[in-house]
């Protein structure tokens, strides 16, 4: 699972989760090594306790008035014959005691699992009996002891040995102490423990799960507030300022920065659309300067050329008034179809929705053409829209005459028409064997004045692309070079 791929609210989610989880195992852990080694210590506590009892109890003894022996290591048998075992009674106990050279002087002989009792101590052991000293600190002297460790079956067992003295600090025996952890009333409150600390984290599990999922939905919403915003802002329209009560300060930086920058946009938006109306009225009037000098410097030539060449006595004055006049007026033509040009197209077409059926005007608008190579089809007697009349004749009428326009003069010309329905949508396609557009050109086509033809303003297209627009509608073309193009309008039937 890809983590940057999760969303913020996921990731707060599971990070709150994920921290309560680690924090149960961690005191669980903690927990058990807390109780292992308060085992140990107890263990080793209890041993070092029976181990000095036992040892006072042998001492009164061996020094009390019930001893009839002489005290040394080879009346050691003798003198515990019987009271080693009332001494391991009351301890519960095993007892061992071996002479200073390892071998088994008496015996207990508690039975014990694990059967480890020896008769004579392994040299390894008595080699540590002899040379670990430690410091007891209840007694505050000095003295050798070694606990030899053994775990077999899963059960811990400690073995002590020390020396036994006599009333001048000589070592007489070694005494041996077996002794067996039993875990059992320990190991069960460790249990009782955990189980209470599972229904705790568990508690706390589903509180930290719910708290998680409103803390996350708490962050996010102002941040899914801000995105949607974000989302939103669009340079042509005027967008709206974000609202959002009781965040946090950084959330509230944030909004402040937006807020801010949506002012900063606005303010761009509008020098940007007062520098581009100023261009484009900059353009325009270039462009109108430029075709209304065209036909204006043949006027002045005409007229110049019939001053000079006036003569009220020629024969022919007539026929050359005639001409002069002739000329003139094809020059003002000429100026009039400019300025009708330029008018169509600063016309923004009005929503007139009109119900109407497309076939039949479609056919309307081809009435005005002649030609035979213009073929008209549909899929559909009817279908019917809502359109304006006269705009969608425009649409037709300019996109036939770009076809018309299109074709070379020694080429068959063949125009197609067709209107159909889809989804619901009308579609109507104007397919040309024309020239067709070349790649560096496709770019440009829907753009006002670009042309590639000897005459025109290059108006015709931009004019139908601002139509369909205007009625939700998209026009594209397919365009191959010296085949043809095939212009595609869609605009939707409500």
């Amino acid at each position: 699972m890809n983590l940057r791929k999760l969303s913020l609210r996921t990731r707060i989610f599971l990070a709150m989760i994920l921290l309560v989880l680690m924090a149960s195992v961690l005191i669980s852990a903690v927990a058990i090594y807390q109780y292992n080694e308060q085992s140990s210590d107890y263990h080793e506590g209890r041993l070092e306790r029976k181990e000095q009892n036992i040892q006072t109890d042998l001492k009164q003894f061996l020094n009390g008035r019930y001893n009839t022996w002489e005290i040394k290591t080879e009346n050691i048998p003798l003198i515990y014959k019987d009271e080693i075992y009332n001494i391991a009674n009351i301890h519960k106990l095993q007892i061992n005691l071996y002479d200073l050279d390892g071998g088994l002087l008496i015996s207990s002989k508690a039975n014990l699992q694990g059967d480890i009792e020896e008769n004579c101590i392994d040299a390894e052991i008595m080699n540590n009996i002899f040379n670990t000293v430690e410091f007891n600190t209840v007694l505050e002297i000095s003295r050798h002891r070694y606990v030899h460790k053994l775990i077999e079956n899963g059960e811990t067992f400690q073995s002590s040995y020390t020396f036994l003295l006599d009333k001048n600090s000589k070592p007489l025996a070694i005494l041996n102490l077996p002794y067996l952890e039993k875990d059992d009333f320990l190991t069960k409150e460790l249990l009782e423990f955990l189980k209470r600390i599972a229904f705790a984290f568990a508690l706390v599990l589903l509180t930290a799960i719910g708290i998680a999922f409103l803390l996350s939905k708490f962050i996010t919403k102002s941040l899914k507030t801000i995105s949607d915003k974000i989302i939103s802002t669009r340079l042509e329209k005027r967008n709206k300022k974000i609202e959002v009560d009781d965040t946090s300060e950084e959330i509230s930086i944030l909004v402040n920065s937006y807020n801010s920058m949506i002012d900063e946009l606005e303010e761009s938006a509008v020098q940007l659309a007062k520098s581009e109306r100023e261009q484009a009225w900059r353009e325009m009037a270039k462009q109108v300067a430029h075709e209304i000098k065209n036909p204006l410097t043949p006027m002045r030539l005409t007229v110049q050329n019939f001053q000079r060449k006036f003569n009220p006595e020629d024969e022919n004055i007539h026929l050359k008034l005639e001409e002069y006049t002739k000329t003139l007026i094809q020059q003002i033509d000429t100026m009039s179809s400019i300025a009708s040009a330029f008018s169509n197209f600063a016309k923004m077409p009005a929503q007139q929705n009109e119900t109407l059926n497309v076939v039949k005007i479609v056919k309307l608008a081809l009435d005005i053409f002649n030609e035979d190579y213009i073929v008209f089809t549909s899929d559909y007697d009817e279908i019917i829209a809502k359109f304006d009349r006269t705009q969608l004749i425009r649409v037709v009428t300019n996109l036939v005459k770009n076809g018309i326009q299109a074709i070379p003069e020694n080429q068959v010309p063949r125009i197609a028409i067709h209107v159909t329905s889809k989804d619901n949508n009308v579609v109507l396609t104007v397919a040309d064997n024309g020239s067709g557009v070349s790649e560096e050109n496709k770019d440009k086509v829907f753009e006002p004045k670009f042309t590639t033809k000897t005459s025109g303003m290059g108006l015709g297209l931009a004019m139908v692309k601002n139509i369909v627009e205007t009625y939700n509608g998209t026009i594209t073309f397919e365009s191959i070079k010296d085949k043809g193009t095939t212009f595609k309008v869609m605009f939707p039937k409500e």
